[in-house]
């Protein structure tokens, strides 16, 4: 189930994430502007992208992708983003809530402080009785799911 604002916050997403990785080359490029070639060429320039991978935040899946970059002179380069880093799948909101949420949250009934690193420290509408409320819908979707 979705809405029309997360529906567009996920499909406007990969964009915007490839928008800020685009930023942060451009920023870090100028460092080997005085590295060329023997024919005066830069030696080092951008070379397409890398695949998109599946990257899990709050708002599900988001396909990210990074740039190549190549060196022309055999030196060794690489691009590193810092925003998305190799090998990490999930954001790290994510990395801190779902231990707490499996461990205290569902157990304990402590789902609060896990929604709030989910959704953010100005996030308003988390007291017990719509937890309770959402931990309630969320018992009779599942009881359904295993009916079927």
């Amino acid at each position: 189930m979705t809405d029309a604002l997360t529906y567009l916050l996920r499909t406007a997403a990969p964009q915007l994430i490839a928008t800020a990785v685009e930023a942060e080359l451009a920023s870090d490029l100028p460092q080997f502007t005085d590295v060329r070639t023997g024919t005066g060429h830069a030696a080092v320039v951008r070379n397409g992208h890398h695949p998109a991978r599946p990257f899990q935040t709050g708002l599900g899946l988001v396909n990210v992708g990074s740039f190549k970059v190549r060196s022309k002179d055999g030196t060794p380069v690489t691009f590193l983003s810092a925003l998305v880093p190799p090998h990490v799948r999930r954001s790290k909101s994510l990395d801190a809530a779902l231990p707490w949420l499996c461990l205290k949250g569902v157990s304990r009934g402590e789902m609060a402080p896990a929604l709030k690193a989910l959704l953010g420290p100005d996030a308003t509408g988390l007291s017990a009785n719509t937890i309770f409320r959402l931990k309630s819908r969320l018992g009779k979707v599942i009881r359904e799911l295993e009916r079927r």
